[in-house]
């Protein structure tokens, strides 16, 4: 029974040491989408601001004044509200990596109760759980 645990610890090891090898930054990926999410979005605001501004083309004198500055203010509002999801989005990325390096720090102290490998394995799922 002692050696099927052995084994078992050993082989929950390699694993954790296997993926913890190809473990990605969370926080990057998050602040990369963020990015594209924002880059989307600006494209699509300037696609419907060329559409805006050639629908105002079949005004005149005030109209169509009052219509390309609408256009304008709507384009811009767009990017704007991009820009603070792009920061807000980046922000909670770096919340979330911060909350899951002290969680992992707490996982790591709780297995220090443990030796040898089932230490070796604690530590391992710490380092998969959160990410680290």
């Amino acid at each position: 029974m002692t050696h099927h645990i052995s084994s078992l610890m050993g082989a929950i090891l390699m694993l954790s040491a296997s993926l913890a090898a190809h473990a990605v930054d969370v926080e990057s990926v998050k602040s990369d989408r963020a990015e594209v999410i924002r880059d989307t979005r600006a494209d699509m605001a300037k696609q419907n601001y060329e559409i805006e501004k050639a629908r105002c083309h079949s005004f005149a004198g005030n109209a169509k004044d009052v219509c390309m500055k609408d256009a304008k203010a709507g384009y811009e509002g767009v990017l704007a509200r991009a820009k603070a999801d792009e920061v807000s989005a980046k922000a909670y990325a770096k919340s979330d990596a911060e909350q899951n390096a002290l969680l992992y720090k707490a996982a790591k102290e709780r297995c220090e109760a443990y030796s040898g490998k089932a230490h070796d394995a604690c530590v391992g799922e710490a380092k998969l759980t959160y990410g680290q």
